[in-house]
């Protein structure tokens, strides 16, 4: 049986999922240091470290296409500017 996920446990997933993100965004040319800091300073971090979002339910690959979006989002929105 798989116990409940909860805001005070689900620190334990974030980890593992965020580290495959960066491993995923260095193999498409990235930088490590820069996935790290682009993925902690995320909206879909922070949503992702929220348990009532259900983001942990989503894989790394799901994750690293809507933290994708969300940058492409605000390179769109500096343009506007």
């Amino acid at each position: 049986m798989m116990p409940d996920i909860t805001q005070q446990n689900l620190y334990l997933l974030i980890p593992a999922k965020v580290s495959l993100m960066v491993d995923m965004m260095v193999a498409e040319g990235g930088d490590i240091i820069e996935a790290i800091k682009n993925i902690y300073a995320s909206d879909t971090y922070r949503n992702l470290s929220h348990e009532s979002t259900k983001m942990w339910h989503l894989g790394p690959v799901t994750l690293t296409e809507e933290l994708e979006r969300e940058q492409y989002s605000k390179q769109l929105t500096q343009k506007d500017d």
